[in-house]
């Protein structure tokens, strides 16, 4: 009878814990609020038209068109920069 009332005290500590590190989690996501907003200019000759953009993680890769031959840039999402570049040959 000991041992079943240990049991239940410590399943009870363990549901308020538990219940406690949901609250926190949920109210630490949502008081973040969403990302800054990023502004970035392309560097690309003219003629040159998006598209299409996919997010990849932290990044975006965003297809282009014209102004050469297609490709792909990959952006980081969070500073804007330009950190790689996909050429597909005709």
């Amino acid at each position: 009878m000991r041992a079943l009332k240990i049991l239940t005290i410590v399943m009870g500590v363990m549901i308020v814990a538990g219940t406690v590190t949901l609250a926190v989690l949920i109210t630490t996501r949502v008081s973040a609020g969403p990302p800054p907003a990023v502004e970035a200019t392309l560097d690309e000759p003219p003629g040159t038209a998006i598209a299409g953009i996919a997010p990849l993680g932290d990044r975006l890769a965003i297809q282009l068109h014209g102004g050469g031959p297609d490709r792909v840039l990959l952006l980081d999402a969070r500073s804007g920069r330009v950190v790689g570049h996909v050429a597909l040959a005709h």
